[in-house]
């Protein structure tokens, strides 16, 4: 059974850090398309950052240059480092995992980070 669960998410004043994880488990996480969404309450659910097996990434224009997603494959964890935080940076984070065509079959439970102005 596929298992992913985020960790790190909080309270953090505008322009603080948070560094969030994802540990996996029950997948072949080494050949797999790993992502970091966010949603808020009452709103679709937006890519944040994406990274392939072989670690090439992409961004979302929102947070390019302030956040960073990697991946290691042998502890099979995928981080968001996440610099220079802003108030409309507030959501759950969510984890994902998927595959090379883009799709996302497996989620986690979400951790929520809060940014006060």
């Amino acid at each position: 059974q596929v298992q992913l669960v985020e960790s790190g998410g909080g309270l953090v004043h505008a322009g603080g850090s948070l560094r969030l994880s994802c540990a996996a488990s029950g997948t072949i996480f080494r050949i797999q398309l790993m992502a970091w969404y966010r949603q808020a309450p009452g709103k679709q659910r937006e890519l944040v950052a994406d990274i392939t097996p072989v670690g090439r990434t992409h961004s979302a224009d929102s947070v390019k240059g302030r956040f960073t997603i990697s991946r290691d494959n042998v502890e099979k964890t995928v981080y968001l480092q996440m610099s220079s935080l802003k108030p409309e940076d507030t959501d759950i984070y969510y984890c994902a995992a998927g595959w090379s065509d883009g799709s996302y079959e497996y989620w986690g439970q979400g951790t929520q980070v809060t940014v006060s102005s």
